[in-house]
């Protein structure tokens, strides 16, 4: 049986904050900022729940599965910002890091009106996207109880995808949907029922960790630079040579030419340059090693040993 919704934590009334209307510009700000400090630590409660979560996604990205994120309102435009933020950061498919909005598109700038409440709506939004057995879902929402999202949730079960929540309050209608519930609780907010604020933040915070974890473990980091970034502009280009130089410490005209050669592609460049390889060969060292730079120029400078030996 679901809570009533005033007695969530989430639509609790703040103590500390009661008087926040009463507070000069810098008090507001120092109240809000202090309620901020309890966001990390929840979170950090809630790292168990949240590898479990990176690594059924892992094993699914693995087997060409795809990840959705699904909510209303502010929960459903982070999980759209995070997933839009995969392809140019991390060079990945925009298909393979979706999300979903209850009212679709319109509802990312403006509220439609009882989206969120229409537990048939997430159920047709995830079928039509074919949503199946190597997929991951994550509903996403602070009150854990949202309609559209457990439909959402219900379907991709059914279709046997792994389905995960991310919320805001301890035992939630969402969590007996999932086979992983990330619960993060960080108490009422600074103005009551604003889940933009700690809740969102919390929120932002895991899928912040879903996808760079994620990332990280598919070879799409080498060291802890994002070498499967799209160097799309001036400042991603410049970026993308920075990489390669802090990847090799290979002098800028040496970066230059690899950077051209590859066609501007870091993970390329760096193995070209770390095995002194050519282009071509430097792609077969990360085909071999599945994309992972650092095993590509172990392979590479393995092989260059065991010609320099004549073994």
């Amino acid at each position: 049986m679901q809570r009533s919704l005033e007695h969530l934590v989430t639509e609790r009334q703040n103590e500390r904050t009661r008087h926040i209307d009463q507070a000069s510009t810098a008090g507001i700000l120092e109240m809000m900022n202090d309620e901020d400090q309890l966001i990390a630590s929840a979170v950090r409660k809630a790292i168990p729940d949240i590898a479990k979560a990176v690594d059924a996604i892992v094993a699914r990205f693995r087997l060409g599965g795809r990840l959705f994120y699904v909510g209303a309102g502010t929960s459903g435009r982070l999980g759209i910002l995070d997933a839009s933020e995969c392809p140019p950061t991390f060079g990945t498919d925009p298909d393979m890091v979706q999300g979903l909005i209850a009212g679709g598109d319109t509802a990312i700038r403006r509220a439609v009106e009882g989206a969120e409440d229409n537990e048939a709506l997430g159920a047709e939004d995830i079928a039509g996207r074919g949503v199946g057995k190597h997929d991951v879902v994550v509903g996403i929402a602070a009150s854990g109880r949202t309609p559209y999202v457990i439909g959402a949730m219900k379907r991709a079960k059914e279709a046997g995808a792994a389905v995960v929540c991310v919320c805001n309050n301890a035992e939630s209608a969402m969590s007996r949907h999932a086979d992983i519930a990330i619960e993060v609780v960080v108490g009422p907010e600074a103005v009551l029922g604003s889940t933009r604020l700690k809740a969102g933040t919390a929120q932002k915070m895991v899928l912040n960790m879903l996808t760079t974890a994620s990332f990280i473990q598919m070879g799409k980091v080498y060291g802890n630079l994002m070498v499967d970034l799209r160097a799309t502009n001036y400042k991603l280009v410049r970026r993308a040579k920075h990489m390669i130089r802090l990847a090799t410490g290979a002098s800028d005209e040496a970066v230059e030419r690899a950077f051209r050669a590859t066609g501007g592609d870091v993970k390329t460049a760096t193995v070209m340059i770390a095995t002194g390889s050519s282009c071509e060969r430097a792609r077969e060292l990360l085909r071999k090693s599945g994309g992972f730079v650092r095993k590509a120029i172990e392979i590479g400078q393995s092989a260059n040993y065991a010609d320099k030996s004549g073994t």
